[in-house]
């Protein structure tokens, strides 16, 4: 079992930066991918981006490149994600999720959600 807890969301104007952190409670969080999804009102959960068990692999999606950086400290028990040249379009709950296993793109796959932290892009 693992319980995941998201912070650092809030409010940033256009262009502005914000770093969002999720503490796993459980003593195998080495054990797991990790991923950030995000939910806007009225869409569906998108991927954002996701990083392996050891962070030696990462994945963005095309919204997030360039712009999001995913990091973990498996000491810390934390996953991390940078976020800077904010946009309005990035407003949404943002989701911290673990699974087991390889990393995935998919939000089906993942079995352990945190609540979420709402980031609020204002122009």
């Amino acid at each position: 079992q693992v319980q995941l807890v998201e912070s650092g969301g809030g409010l940033v104007q256009t262009g502005g930066s914000l770093r969002l952190s999720c503490a796993a409670s459980g003593r195998t969080f080495s054990m797991y991918a990790m991923a950030w999804f995000r939910q806007a009102p009225g869409k569906e959960r998108e991927f954002v981006s996701g990083i392996n068990w050891i962070g030696s692999a990462t994945r963005y999606a095309d919204s997030a490149k360039g712009r999001f950086t995913i990091s973990r400290d498996n000491a810390k028990n934390t996953v991390y994600l940078q976020m800077s040249s904010l946009k309005a379009e990035d407003t949404a709950l943002y989701y911290c999720s673990a699974r087991r296993g390889d990393m995935s793109d998919l939000s089906s796959e993942y079995a352990y959600w945190g609540q979420g932290t709402q980031v609020t892009v204002s122009s």
